[in-house]
């Protein structure tokens, strides 16, 4: 079976596990980088290697640009912006929703299709479909290449504002942070009674599994404006996390991280919100209106 041709601007890491994926799925793939030596490998394997920007737009219908940023993307595709018309271009370069809407603006007024993606996994992970490849843009690129995009995770369509795709990455960088911190803090607190990480985290990750299951209850109350709290109130909350700052008193654990979800779960039972579920807390988070 025939498989959609493929260029790939950029070969940094990220750049690299992308074009190597499609080669190993059957897909002829062009490569292009500014320093010419790191196509070397993709070359080896099978890729052809662009001389130009010029050369490696004009041999596919469609384009993956994976660079530093969006100044590096204009910066290469400024000169050879007359070759785009017709052509999709898939930009996983990380930036702002406001330079990924900026960039599909401009890739309209070429004649071009838009993506605007967000590599949720590191390059190891490109090729798993348990990853995803968040998009936003042209809903009919997104449709015309979907089996194509599915070789380097699940694609996850965000809708057609190309601005989506950044804004929920880092949305959810900022969620893999959180969770981190509280992991780390967590198993600090554990490790110094001398629980090993590796004992600890099974237990860890079993919870989370219930705390996401108290996320979506909570998304719901969220788009409601509405936070019953028959779960468990903000009052009780608060009370629990003065133990487990007690704890990590004791065992000299730094608790600046608990200290801020005290403090906002302070802040609202002072403006008498005590008794709502934890949802609440969205609200000190929300621009002041």
């Amino acid at each position: 079976m025939s498989r959609e041709s493929v260029t790939v601007l950029g070969l940094g890491q990220m750049g690299s596990a992308l074009a190597g994926t499609l080669l190993t799925a059957g897909h002829p793939t062009t490569v292009w980088n500014r320093t010419a030596a790191k196509a070397d490998a993709m070359a080896a394997r099978g890729a052809h290697r662009a001389a130009t920007v010029a050369e490696a737009v004009a041999a596919s219908e469609l384009l993956l640009v994976c660079v530093l940023d969006h100044a590096a993307v204009r910066e290469l595709l400024d000169p050879v912006a007359g070759e785009l018309a017709g052509r999709t271009l898939v930009n996983v370069t990380s930036g702002s929703p406001e330079q990924a809407r900026e960039m599909a603006r401009w890739a309209a007024g070429h004649g071009a299709a838009y993506l605007d993606g967000g590599i949720m996994t590191t390059p190891p992970g490109v090729g798993d479909p348990a990853h995803m490849f968040l998009y936003s843009g042209s809903p009919e690129a997104f449709a015309a290449h979907r089996e194509t995009l599915a070789v380097l995770g699940d694609p996850v369509d965000l809708g057609p504002d190309a601005g989506l795709a950044s804004l929920y990455d880092a949305g959810l960088l900022g969620l893999m942070w959180s969770v981190f911190g509280g992991w780390l803090h967590a198993t600090a607190l554990v490790g110094a009674d001398g629980v090993a990480a590796g004992a600890f985290t099974p237990v860890a990750v079993r919870w989370l599994r219930t705390v996401a299951g108290f996320m979506e209850t909570y998304a719901g109350q969220i788009d409601a404006g509405h936070y019953p709290g028959d779960d468990a109130t903000i009052d009780v909350q608060l009370a629990a996390i003065d133990h487990l700052l007690h704890a990590g008193r004791e065992r000299g654990v730094d608790g600046r991280l608990p200290e801020l979800h005290r403090e906002l779960m302070a802040k609202a039972v002072a403006d008498g919100n005590g008794s709502d579920s934890y949802a609440r807390i969205i609200e000190a988070f929300r621009p002041a209106r």
